[in-house]
């Protein structure tokens, strides 16, 4: 039996998208290590004694995904690792791993830290090409970009599966953290004019207040995964159209027509690199066109990438 550790990103996430995220890198680490024993750490707390030394007594330590990597870990960083935990050498494995925002070449800081916590043996898994050129710039070479583990079931089997033509509902979200309003209610207005029913799954806790704002004619969901899920499972004919990335991933995950709208890093990086169906923030001729034609999903999955994190992952634990 292997001890796993898993950095997980969804304990202490004010997001929901990291339960998505996390659900999925469970399921693969199940998969592929069944006889595993696996711990969870929280990703977005500095650690203790208690979680350095889960981490000194696995075989394996696994990061999960979400952007945890940044030019300047000395400020507010999201993946909470200190100089402590570089100097006792934790040893980590990227797994998804993505970059928080575009940023410019790792600080000094940063370059020594990623040394000591990063697994130098093991192969690292991360979102998009710019996260692998980023840890390349740092002499970190054994990376692969394998896309988010969310994207990893949307075979071209499943994406056949997927509407071509627009439903009659659609379900949206917006992202308070980076809000602009004018472009976001016209983001509404838009899915006012093309759908007949606008739904709102409320990703963080500041989304609604800001949605309402907007358009309080909105028909909110509740908060919560289980809640978006049961939606996306009915069968009723809905589409997603919204600028949270992993909502729109979770919606194409349940084979629903969907559209991402844009706002960072994250989407247009792995929408150029792996064809997921993006649009600008600012492009409403664009997403109103796409709305109403017909949009075939077409993921294209770095499967050698995949296959090749996957068999490190085997022969390393």
């Amino acid at each position: 039996m292997h001890v796993v550790t898993l950095l997980d990103s969804a304990i202490a996430s004010t997001n929901l998208g990291d339960q998505i995220i996390m659900q999925t890198v469970r399921e693969e680490v199940a998969r592929q290590l069944p006889d595993s024993f696996v711990y969870a750490v929280a990703s977005h707390e500095w650690m203790g004694a208690k979680s350095r030394g889960l981490l000194e007594r696995s075989d394996l330590v696994l990061t999960g995904g979400t952007s945890l990597l940044s030019s300047r870990m000395w400020w507010r960083p999201v993946w909470k690792v200190s100089p402590i935990d570089a100097l006792r050498g934790l040893d980590v494995t990227l797994f998804g791993a993505g970059w928080y925002q575009f940023q410019g070449r790792p600080d000094p800081y940063t370059r020594w830290l990623y040394r000591r916590v990063l697994s130098p043996c093991r192969l690292h898994s991360v979102r998009d090409e710019y996260t692998r050129r980023k840890l390349a710039s740092i002499g970190l070479e054994q990376v692969v970009n394998t896309g988010c583990p969310t994207l990893w079931s949307l075979s071209p089997e499943h994406c056949a599966g997927i509407p071509r033509t627009s439903a009659e509902r659609v379900v949206t979200t917006l992202n308070s953290y980076i809000p602009h309003r004018d472009h976001d209610a016209r983001l509404l207005e838009t899915l006012r004019r093309c759908y007949a029913r606008v739904h709102f799954w409320i990703q963080s806790e500041r989304d609604e207040a800001y949605a309402r704002a907007l358009d309080p004619t909105l028909e909110f969901l509740a908060p919560s995964l289980a809640a978006y899920d049961a939606l996306l499972t009915s069968d009723e004919p809905i589409d997603y159209v919204g600028n949270r990335l992993h909502a729109g991933i979770r919606a194409l995950q349940h084979g629903r027509r969907t559209l991402i709208v844009s706002i960072d890093n994250r989407a247009q990086e792995m929408g150029g690199d792996f064809d997921l169906p993006v649009v600008p923030r600012d492009g409403f001729d664009e997403l109103a066109t796409r709305i109403r034609g017909a949009v075939d999903i077409r993921i294209r999955l770095p499967t050698a990438a995949i296959e090749r994190w996957r068999t490190s992952l085997l022969e390393s634990a």
